[in-house]
């Protein structure tokens, strides 16, 4: 199908990279070649300063919370940040050669319109982790006070919250180069803090401890699987946000190095995860963690404790705020970048005052991000056997098509919607939905394992069957696959429309 090409949008000379102080003018048209000026090590920069933070710290804490001794909730740790740094890994090829956030991208194998179903999740990912550093930041403020003999209470809280927002706001504004350089800040003031916290409560700390032994399902091996699922959400979180940075790296550089970077970024998150997993063991209230913290910790580390949340709390926000305020203006034509953050940034803050003060907020964020890791998996197996199929090859005009008001191209498939991949999700994402065990939330088939939550292994493997079995009954045009051909697949003729 013929598409209506649009007049170039002006953008600034893109042989002069943006300052930090400078408002980033690049929404989620492709950014020029001349544009791709960073590296690998800064795509580990920027996810790894994302998650060595107090976001990670909580979740490193859920596993005690969840009623685990230290050595089991150690080994679903490891476990979790592997297994979910090997499936975000394939997540970086994407940008470098579409120059577009993970979202957009996803329109070469969903379909341009079917692609909003990437930009939904990465709003649901975004509201979750951004509510998370706001949460943790402000209830370190509350006990840094508390600690020094201030009780603000819940306007003190409020008040943090907000201000912590329009923090995170204002380095999603100017965009990325800002944000690149406060994660520089962030990767090295943070790593310095945590480690610094082997002296504060490494006296206190016993890795004997047995947990408290009332596991939250009920039996240990249930609880144990769900504890890798929680921790795992960390590193799924970054599968629709990878784009927006690898764009800014040639497509030249190495495969391995692109794969390496994120995998690494994650494997380094074992800092962050194991602070939250020792001090959890130290605290009265695994659930009210952040202010039982405050409370067993040094008074000469009060403040440093106040720096990680802080400083983890703005590295998280940035990196989860900034690339659904991207994508989200695309969505909604009316909005800029800057707008979609903001708008964005508005209902996430909302989640925090409900979660926070009207839900029990813990169980809040573990229904938050079971979710994330059962639909955003599938998602991520399906563009990652695609691109598989397609030789990494990419139309990077007709990805555009919806964000321009336009129709057609390779990608219009039927409708804009390339039912293939939109079928085998969607077969994924119930059957995930079917067999989970969590405390919010247990499906039909939650108890068929003896209580063990097989929710994600079901998902995954639907998604990596159902898509190839798609593509193979029902080929996909030659269009899409350029010069070298389809992978693995069979293609069919193109012609006008496609319609199953």
């Amino acid at each position: 199908m013929s598409v209506t090409r649009s007049p170039e949008p002006v953008v600034a000379d893109p042989g002069t990279p943006q300052k930090a102080t400078e408002i980033e003018t690049f929404g989620v048209a492709p950014i020029p070649v001349r544009a791709q000026t960073s590296r690998p090590f800064d795509l580990f920069r920027l996810t790894f300063g994302g998650a060595n933070t107090f976001a990670t710290i909580i979740l490193g804490t859920l596993p005690i919370a969840y009623g685990l001794g230290f050595a089991a909730a150690a080994a679903a740790t490891l476990v979790g940040v592997v297994l979910g740094a090997l499936i975000l890994s394939p997540m970086s090829l994407f940008g470098p050669r579409t120059r577009t956030n993970n979202a957009v991208s996803s329109g070469a194998h969903f379909g341009v319109v079917g692609r909003s179903l990437g930009s939904l999740l990465s709003l649901l990912t975004a509201v979750t982790f951004f509510s998370i550093s706001v949460w943790v930041s402000g209830d370190a403020i509350v006990g840094a006070a508390s600690r020094f003999g201030y009780d603000g209470g819940d306007w003190l809280r409020a008040v943090s919250y907000g201000v912590i927002a329009v923090a995170v706001f204002a380095v999603c504004v100017f965009g990325y180069q800002f944000m690149l350089l406060i994660n520089k800040i962030a990767v090295v003031a943070g790593t310095a803090l945590m480690l610094l916290g082997i002296v504060a409560y490494g006296g206190s700390f016993d890795p004997s401890y047995a947990g408290s032994g009332d596991y939250i399902l009920g039996g240990f091996w249930p609880t144990w699987v769900l504890a890798v699922l929680t921790i795992m959400a960390n590193p799924v979180s970054f599968g629709g946000f990878l784009g927006d940075w690898a764009r800014y790296i040639s497509a030249e550089r190495s495969t391995r190095a692109m794969l390496a970077a994120p995998f690494l970024a994650q494997v380094a998150t074992l800092l962050p995860f194991f602070f939250g997993l020792t001090t959890a063991t130290l605290v009265a209230d695994p659930g009210n963690y952040v202010e039982g913290l405050a409370v067993v910790s040094p008074l000469w580390y009060a403040l440093p404790l106040l720096l990680v949340a802080l400083i983890g709390g703005l590295s998280t926000g940035t990196t989860s705020l900034y690339g659904t305020g991207l994508d989200f203006s695309s969505l909604v034509p009316k909005l800029n970048r800057v707008q979609g953050t903001v708008v964005v940034g508005c209902l996430a803050l909302m989640l925090i005052f409900v979660g926070t003060f009207l839900f029990d907020i813990v169980e809040t964020i573990n229904a938050f991000t079971i979710l994330i890791v059962l639909l955003t998996s599938p998602w991520m197996v399906i563009l990652m056997l695609g691109y598989v199929f397609r030789r990494g090859f990419y139309l990077v005009d007709d990805l555009q098509v919806f964000n321009e008001g336009r129709k057609g191209g390779a990608y219009w498939f039927h409708g804009g919607v390339n039912w293939r991949a939109m079928t085998a999700w969607l077969l994924a994402a119930v059957t995930g939905l079917l067999f989970a065990n969590t405390p919010l939330l247990v499906g039909p088939l939650g108890d068929l394992a003896a209580g063990i939550d097989l929710s994600l292994p079901a998902a995954l493997v639907t998604a990596a069957i159902a898509y190839p079995i798609a593509v193979f009954v029902f080929p996909e045009p030659r269009s899409v696959f350029g010069p070298q051909g389809p992978r693995l697949v069979p293609a069919a003729p193109d012609a006008g429309s496609d319609v199953p």
